[in-house]
This record gives C-alpha cells, sequence and structure tokens, in this order.
C-alpha cells in the first residue's frame, strides 16, 4: 500500500483523537461523551494500525516506535482519568498536548530510517 495513504490516515487518526479528548476533557454532557468516546477509540484503532503498517513497508530498523506506542497508551488511558478525576482536568490537558508534541517531535524531526 502507498506510503502516503498511511501517512493521511495516521493524521487522521491523531486529528479525531485530540478532537475526542477535547470534549472529553471539556467535560461534554452525556450524550456527547459517548459520541466522543466512540471517535476515541476509532480514531485510537486508525493510529496504530497505519503507524504499524508505516513501520512495514520499508522495514524498520530504530525503536522509536516502542515510545510511540507508550505514548499511545497514554492517549487510550486520559478519558479514564478525566472520567475518575484522577488528576485536575488541566494537569490532563497539559500532559496530552506535551504527549502529542513528543510524538510529533518524534515522527517528524528523528533521522528517517
Amino acid at each position: 500500500m502507498n506510503p502516503i495513504i498511511f501517512k493521511v490516515i495516521h493524521l487522521a487518526g491523531a486529528l479525531g483523537v485530540f478532537t475526542a479528548m477535547g470534549a472529553i476533557l471539556a467535560g461534554a454532557t452525556d450524550s456527547h461523551r459517548k459520541m466522543a468516546s466512540m471517535l476515541h477509540g476509532i480514531s485510537l484503532l486508525l493510529l496504530l494500525l497505519a503507524g504499524f503498517g508505516m513501520l512495514k513497508n520499508p522495514p524498520m530498523e530504530l525503536h522509536y516506535w516502542k515510545v510511540k506506542l507508550v505514548l499511545w497508551l497514554f492517549l487510550g488511558i486520559v478519558p479514564v482519568l478525566a472520567r475518575r478525576k484522577t488528576l485536575p482536568t488541566s494537569v490532563l490537558l497539559g500532559l496530552t498536548l506535551g504527549a502529542g508534541i513528543f510524538a510529533a517531535y518524534l515522527g517528524v524531526m528523528l533521522p528517517k530510517w
């Protein structure tokens, strides 16, 4: 499959994850929270599948993808932390933004394999 298609799907997934997390952290009502949670899960799946699709073609040798997988897991846990009010919303928002910036740095600035 064309690598550009994987990149577009990956970026669409990232946009969906952060849109859904914005709605969840902003305190969406119950009906909107369900839609935001669905968007969050589907977007996480798109991120994961497209990310591994990009790893396969051409085969990658360095292991920066493991760090991005940990960031992906964190982004998947944020709605649960927000719902249980484990951390203040402002802290979760900052951590989420930091994780997104760090993931973008890993994807753009590190040497291509």
